[in-house]
């Protein structure tokens, strides 16, 4: 094995953080490769609450510094990447028992202060009697706090890191599972790792060579350690679910809802894909493994009781229309209630083992740009010919715009391509920015764009998110690089399935 062969840098995990990586890393000048058992996001990074937040919440827990670089970092992203996020407002509704007035107008200042906003508007009280919030909640809510926050397409974020990876020169491998990683000699000396590699679609087997591994499993972190690296590790995850309910939508406006319950634990009430509300998150300890999560009738009867709490209007067990939950790998700090953990991250770089090893504990989806430059900070000494951080100013694949000039880029494309719905065109910025045209490229009419799966779904998006950001089936294209499985009926995601066998 001849040193040439050899990556500077190779990344077990394509959720957000192990992509993130590979993409500040392949800016550096770094040679990177990232391998993913699954798809890119198929774990915890497409079953978040789909925000960039500071974490109010986290106030309670003393976690100032974990929110004050939230609160930052939200503004950085939201010009990175306004086509998949966007600011919102939230709607807080005081209720009299639960947290006292004066402690969330505290709570709100420090937020409103102690993160540099300067492009989302700063909290407001709201008369629940006057205001349109106010309609779709039960009658004896009469004060609101409004405050700001931003939504994200959190799938979309990792796919998009993915394919700004692969355009400055990574190698992402997906349905690619690391089966053991060891550490030894290269023909002129030096500590590498050895990685075995294992296709999941052909079990073919590849042996690649790194200069450092990056474990980046999240959930499957120990795992890793134990298993493929056979090793032990010096720190614990505790995993937590978090789960959520998707239903018909409950009220008209853009606001989003933030809600509390008597024991502490809060859930919001989000706009979602034009025509749902998004409720959640739960808060539970999961003592299984990360593999195959479900949301348990449980959180779904929680999250219903916690809703009916605040709407006149009972939402209920029909009212759902899809439900999903994901695993947090949270840094285990002894926290007493899983609410209560840390959402902070640590970067444990071990030398112990020859060559490099970077673990990746915890962190939330916010976060994961800063997480990323952290762990490179990590392997300066290793990488002295790395450059600097580059991405604070650096948007992502089809973001080059301004947010404020997200309705005229929506004009533009209509006027380009006259046969485009209203609806069609927002759902293509929304998805792709101005890469949204390159998708379209010459066709003057929707025929010239190929097959048509439904739902505007055509021929030539499935193409684009095959050749750009590894969508290999379709589940991941209708439920993470869109969410079209929303609306798609089993016949149309089943004629989707056999054309993407075909091709």
């Amino acid at each position: 094995m001849h040193p040439s062969q050899t990556y500077d840098l190779f990344i077990i995990g394509g959720g957000v953080n192990g992509c993130g990586i590979a993409r500040d890393a392949a800016g550096r000048c770094l040679s990177v490769a990232l391998a993913e058992k699954d798809d890119l996001a198929s774990g915890t990074s497409s079953a978040s609450t789909k925000l960039f937040h500071g974490g109010l919440r986290y106030l309670e827990f003393y976690e100032f510094g974990l929110v004050r670089q939230a609160l930052k970092e939200r503004e950085v992203l939201l010009q990175n990447m306004p086509h998949i996020s966007w600011p919102m407002r939230f709607v807080l509704p005081h209720v009299k028992g639960i947290r006292p007035a004066w402690l969330v107008r505290l709570g709100l200042f420090i937020y409103d202060h102690i993160g540099g906003r300067k492009l989302l508007p700063a909290t407001k009280t709201l008369d629940l009697r006057q205001h349109q919030a106010g309609t779709v909640l039960k009658t004896h809510f009469k004060k609101a706090f409004e405050y700001s926050d931003c939504w994200v397409q959190d799938a979309r974020l990792v796919a998009l890191n993915a394919q700004d990876a692969a355009q400055r020169g990574a190698s992402i491998m997906t349905r690619c599972k690391v089966t053991a990683a060891v550490c030894i000699k290269d023909d002129v000396g030096h500590n590498v790792w050895q990685i075995e590699l294992q296709d999941a679609l052909t079990l073919s087997q590849q042996t690649v060579y790194a200069k450092t591994l990056v474990n980046a499993a999240g959930p499957w972190i120990n795992q890793v350690i134990n298993q493929q690296l056979n090793t032990q590790s010096e720190h614990e995850i505790r995993l937590v679910r978090g789960s959520h309910i998707v239903v018909n939508k409950l009220f008209e406006h853009d606001s989003a809802y933030f809600f509390q319950s008597s024991d502490q634990r809060i859930a919001f009430a989000i706009p979602y894909e034009q025509s749902y509300t998004l409720i959640g998150t739960t808060d539970q300890d999961h003592p299984q493994t990360a593999d195959d999560v479900i949301c348990s009738q449980a959180e779904v009867d929680y999250l219903l009781a916690l809703t009916n709490e605040y709407f006149h209007r009972p939402v209920t067990q029909a009212d759902i229309v899809w439900t999903y939950a994901g695993v947090r790998p949270l840094f285990d700090d002894g926290a007493s209630k899983a609410s209560e953990a840390t959402r902070d991250y640590v970067v444990s770089l071990q030398q112990q083992l020859g060559a490099p090893l970077v673990n990746i504990f915890g962190g939330k989806i916010t976060t994961y740009r800063k997480l990323a430059e952290a762990t490179l900070a990590k392997l300066e000494a290793q990488f002295p010919h790395m450059g600097p951080p580059w991405t604070q100013r650096a948007p992502l694949p089809g973001g080059d715009f301004l947010l404020a000039h997200k309705a005229q880029l929506k004009q533009q494309l209509q006027q380009k391509y006259p046969f485009l719905s209203s609806d069609w065109a927002q759902r293509l910025i929304n998805t792709y920015g101005t890469n949204a045209n390159n998708i379209l490229g010459a066709a003057s009419c929707s025929a010239d764009l190929g097959l048509d799966f439904g739902h505007t779904l055509s021929q030539a998006e499935v193409q684009w998110l095959q050749q750009h950001e590894f969508a290999k089936t379709a589940e991941d294209i209708v439920w993470r690089r869109t969410k079209l499985g929303l609306v798609l009926n089993q016949t149309q995601i089943d004629m989707l399935s056999q054309w993407l066998d075909a091709h």
